[in-house]
């Protein structure tokens, strides 16, 4: 068994938006920081490289000092704890479903445990065999990214092309609450298809009868949608409007497709994860 790391070895969290070395802080993390420094609507939050994720893990007492000194100004409320594996959310891997996100994060202990169980959980058998299937080898490197958490009124995910057929039209999947609902297959979410000038050629309803949602404790809970919002559609023509400028706008920063999930803080619109889109069918 090794030691723990020392401070020489590892570096200190740093603001979301200065984590651009994917080396270090991984793909998540060096993805947010560009959204971050483009003046994209990403939420406040900060970045750890794969050896302080290690050494706070590991109990290492000066890394975790750190590390809640690092969250002060983060600590108005709950947090969100993300995976930032290297190799994490790139144009060959996105690892969507490989790795935990923890949300409503709370206080100095849950902080701690939510850091190690995302760590652990890249090292479990469906991820390790996941890196396995790709030919990466060795135990992965995890980052992770410590944000604000956004509690939304709806949330989903975006594709900048139909990954069905290939078609260069915007689907966008959307539900009541966290987006944990949608990209968790909790619900059936609202579907939309949204051509490049806007005009929206597909809108359905989905069968939104939960949401996740923040709970008091921390952590998130699955409650109830009032009757009347499970057929009602989360996105008016002003948001969807919002969300086709957000494309446009990672398209220009990134080049490439899109893979994005997002959030509306009322009509606050928040860009909460981006990669481009893996094993997508090409276009026509």
């Amino acid at each position: 068994m090794t030691g723990p790391l020392s401070p020489s070895t590892w570096s200190a969290p740093v603001p979301l938006r200065l984590a651009t070395d994917e080396s270090r802080y991984g793909g998540k993390a060096s993805q947010l920081a560009a959204a971050a420094r483009a003046g994209l609507p990403v939420p406040e939050g900060i970045a750890l490289e794969w050896l302080f994720v290690d050494a706070v893990a590991e109990g290492d007492d000066e890394a975790l000092a750190a590390l809640h000194v690092s969250t002060t100004d983060l600590q108005g409320g709950g947090l969100a704890v993300r995976s930032s594996a290297l190799g994490e959310d790139s144009a060959a891997a996105s690892f969507a479903g490989q790795h935990l996100t923890c949300l409503n994060v709370r206080g100095p202990d849950g902080l701690t445990e939510a850091v190690r169980t995302v760590r652990d959980s890249a090292r479990s058998a469906g991820a390790l065999a996941y890196r396995e299937r790709l030919g990466l080898p060795g135990l992965p490197r995890v980052a992770v990214v410590v944000q604000e958490l956004v509690v939304p009124e709806c949330a989903g995910v975006l594709f900048s092309r139909d990954p069905l057929d290939g078609s260069d039209v915007l689907v966008i999947e959307a539900s009541w609450g966290l987006g944990e609902s949608v990209v968790s297959g909790l619900v059936v979410p609202d579907h939309y298809r949204v051509r490049r000038d806007g005009r929206v050629i597909e809108r359905t309803a989905g069968m939104k009868d939960l949401a996740v949602e923040p709970a008091l404790v921390g952590g998130t809970s699955q409650v109830p949608v009032p009757a009347d919002r499970i057929h009602r559609l989360c996105l008016d023509e002003t948001r969807l409007e919002s969300l086709r400028e957000l494309t446009a706008r990672c398209e220009q920063v990134f080049g490439g497709t899109q893979d994005l999930e997002w959030a509306f803080v009322a009509d606050r619109l928040r860009l909460l994860q981006r990669r481009p889109m893996t094993g997508a069918v090409p276009p026509h």
